[in-house]
């Protein structure tokens, strides 16, 4: 034991403390004898110039061939790539990357994050790097891996491969906007290639030859019509061509044991797929895009291993094949098939793994009532289906289902009142639909997270309807076309977001019970014609966030909860103070953001902005990071100490960190802004409505923003932003 005591201290004294060596070394000497020990320590002496490349270099050997490859596929090609996709590609290759990773692992030659993403540390990738380099320093097409992009160009535009070359990658960016030709005879001599990715090149003479033993195949933006008559690819595990060319890959059957994924998005002169009937472990095949695809091979829908399909906004694709028993898919993507009128019926245990089936934007009219048999369905899309006039009453057969969008779908005036029965479904999103009204079913939702009736607003289609609903759960608003909510919300109890923005809701028609939603920390009222909302919001112990923006006739606020973060008022024409709506001493949250943008009567509380700012500032304590308020006003008050009338920039001198006074525990900041009335907004998801924005950034990005509708600057054009930040939290982004 003393032996390797004395050993252990004079490796520390080689590795000069420094954490990667130490780590690397360390690895590679546990359970060795001492004298190996030693052997390292003399050999170590002799390249006393560049120690830690000496140190990684013996870990480096000290590996199987297979795990020398994968290090110097990773420090080439694969950092930070996912290790799953990373995997498939090497085990294609016969590396054995499921234990050669691990053992690099436990080297502290690789390290792997919680998003299963590949590390390797910057001075092993140099050392990967520079061992490939050393094979051939002065001809990179006599390199086993090629990876820089002017190396990569000399290479495919000289015709200098050979035998040697394993691998070319390069990102997509490199070859953007350069106008690169390949010679047809570019890959003629490497014909030990297993990894190709390259993008945008033009091949002027066509293209005569491919490697047979490629692996991984990535050509993005592949610019001829068809591949290589002669390429073989039945050892491809990875085929992506995004944005190509091509029309068709291949004619007939071809066996294609080892393809597993498969992605031709964007390629908008493919027409047609092939038949894929041996083609028997394909997991992820992606079509986005290929907007002139218009027959899908019977092949496709009776694949076993097919996990994901997407085929979102293939807007010529007008049916699919009428049988589909796909027993691993997990994900279908139909978004944006425009032309799509009918989807088929499901068979039983012919998608008994669906997950996740996207069907907005489709022109389909009803949903079958087959898909009760999707019993591990979790997310049904159906957003703008325009064409949809009814559901299934099945649909309460659908046990796993989480996430149902209805959104926009003009024609739908039957959400059946077995949706209800769903127990598990926690986001519902019915806005802008033809059915004005929800079912009464959903107010009795115990699991339901979120729920969106946004411009559910009219009166019902018949008066069967009313005939359906419990008259006691139900407390019709004096407005005959508004949304009308139940008397009761209690039983919502999981509830955290509630938008029932747009719903033309009256004075009254938002009932006192929705003080009972005891989990709520989002409300949306946007849009709505109130005078007042009820007293009982202030129980709302968790609600952070509420919009009440284009409330035109919205007079006062209630006293809110502690708990709020940001009050969204923009176009609230009607109100007139701010006075008594929260206390900033019982505010719970590090941040408070009030936007007043428009409001009209609120040019008056000038002062009131002033003394809510200071207020926040006088209760700052270290949990307080930032106050946002915008009101109505063209003045920047004088205790503000940098100021400048003329231009729009101030430059100010920060203390550094080490500054002692206490008395400083923040940066207050004001402005006076002006938005033209005819200036553009955006769109930013999630909001359906376009907005502006407005944000203060320190050099680093950092900042807080504010949204307001488009509709600014139609009534008053001069605002007042104050803003404060506390020094911990400026000091962390700029110093």
């Amino acid at each position: 034991m003393g032996e390797y005591v004395e050993l252990s201290k004079r490796v520390l004294e080689y590795a000069g403390g420094l954490p990667l060596a130490l780590k690397v070394l360390g690895s590679f000497l546990i359970g060795r004898s001492a004298d190996l020990w030693r052997s390292v320590l003399e050999r170590l002496k002799k390249d006393p110039s560049n120690k830690i490349m000496s140190i990684l270099q013996i870990s480096f050997e000290g590996l199987q061939d297979s795990e020398k490859k994968i290090f110097l596929d990773v420090a080439c090609f694969f950092k930070w790539k996912n290790r799953d996709g990373v995997t498939k590609i090497l085990e294609g290759c016969g590396f054995s990357p499921v234990i050669g990773i691990e053992v690099l692992i436990e080297k502290s030659l690789l390290t792997v994050d919680g998003r299963n993403i590949l590390h390797m540390h910057d001075l092993l990738q140099e050392l990967g790097q520079l061992i490939v380099t050393r094979q051939s320093p002065k001809e990179p097409g006599k390199r086993s891996r090629i990876w820089r992009e002017e190396e990569v160009c000399q290479v495919l535009t000289n015709n200098t491969g050979s035998e040697v070359v394993e691998g070319i990658m390069v990102d997509d960016y490199f070859f953007r906007g350069n106008d690169v030709h390949l010679s047809a005879k570019a890959f003629s001599l490497m014909t030990n290639l297993r990894l190709l990715k390259i993008s945008n090149v033009q091949l002027p003479e066509g293209l005569e030859y491919l490697s047979n033993e490629l692996r991984l195949l990535d050509w993005h933006r592949y610019p001829l019509k068809s591949l290589p008559s002669n390429l073989q690819l039945d050892k491809t595990v990875d085929f992506k061509m995004c944005y190509s060319r091509i029309e068709e890959l291949w004619k007939g059957i071809k066996p294609l044991n080892m393809l597993r994924v498969l992605k031709l998005s964007h390629s908008e002169n493919l027409i047609k797929t092939p038949d894929f009937t041996e083609v028997p472990n394909l997991e992820e095949f992606d079509l986005e895009g290929c907007t002139k695809l218009r027959e899908i091979h019977p092949s496709l829908m009776l694949h076993k291993k097919l996990i994901l399909l997407n085929l979102k906004g293939c807007t010529s694709l007008t049916t699919l094949p009428g049988e589909i028993f796909m027993e691993s898919l997990k994900t279908l993507v139909l978004s944006g098939c425009s032309k799509l009128k009918k989807f088929p019926d499901i068979v039983m245990r012919s998608m008994g793994d669906l997950t996740e089936l996207f069907l907005d934007g489709t022109s389909i009219a009803e949903v079958p009532s087959s898909t009760e048999l999707l019993t591990r369905l979790e997310l049904l899309n159906l957003n703008d289906c325009r064409s949809l006039v009814r559901l299934p009453s099945s649909i309460n057969g659908l046990k796993s289902l989480k996430t149902l969008n209805l959104s926009g779908c003009f024609k739908l005036e039957n959400v059946p009142e077995t949706l209800g029965q769903v127990e598990s479904l926690e986001k519902l999103d019915i806005s802008v639909t033809a059915r004005r009204q929800p079912p009464s079913s959903i107010f009795l939702m115990k699991n339901l997270k979120e729920l969106s009736c946004r411009g559910c607003k009219g009166s019902p289609s018949s008066a069967s309807w009313f005939l359906r609903f419990p008259i006691n759960l139900m407390r019709w608003s004096s407005d005959p076309v508004a949304l009308s909510l139940p008397s009761s919300l209690s039983s919502l109890c999981s509830l955290t977001k509630l938008d029932i923005s747009d719903c033309n809701l009256g004075e009254g028609a938002i009932p006192s019970s929705i003080g009972d939603l005891c989990s709520l920390e989002e409300l949306c009222l946007s849009g709505n014609n109130f005078f007042t909302l009820p007293a009982s919001i202030y129980r709302l112990s968790n609600l952070q966030h509420i919009r009440l923006e284009e409330c035109k006739m919205l007079q006062n606020l209630p006293r809110l909860p502690a708990s709020i973060h940001s009050i969204s008022l923009g176009g609230c024409v009607s109100l007139e103070t701010l006075s008594d709506v929260l206390n900033l001493n019982e505010h719970q949250l590090p941040d408070f953001h009030l936007p007043c943008v428009d409001c009209l009567k609120l040019a008056g509380n000038y002062d009131l902005a002033l003394a809510l700012l200071k207020e926040f500032i006088k209760s700052s304590k270290r949990h307080r990071r930032g106050f946002s308020i915008i009101v109505p006003g063209s003045e920047i008050p004088e205790w503000f100490e940098y100021q400048n009338n003329e231009g729009s920039s101030i430059t100010i001198s920060t203390p550094p960190k080490t500054y002692k006074n206490n008395k400083l525990v923040g940066y207050a900041m004001c402005c006076v802004f002006h938005v033209p009335k005819y200036s553009l907004p955006f769109y930013i998801r999630p909001l359906p409505y376009p907005v502006h924005d407005l944000c203060g950034r320190p050099t680093d990005g950092f900042g807080y923003g504010i949204l307001f509708r488009k509709q600014f600057g139609q009534a008053v054009s001069n605002h007042l932003w104050l803003y404060y930040l506390n020094r911990e939290e400026l000091w962390q982004y700029i110093i």
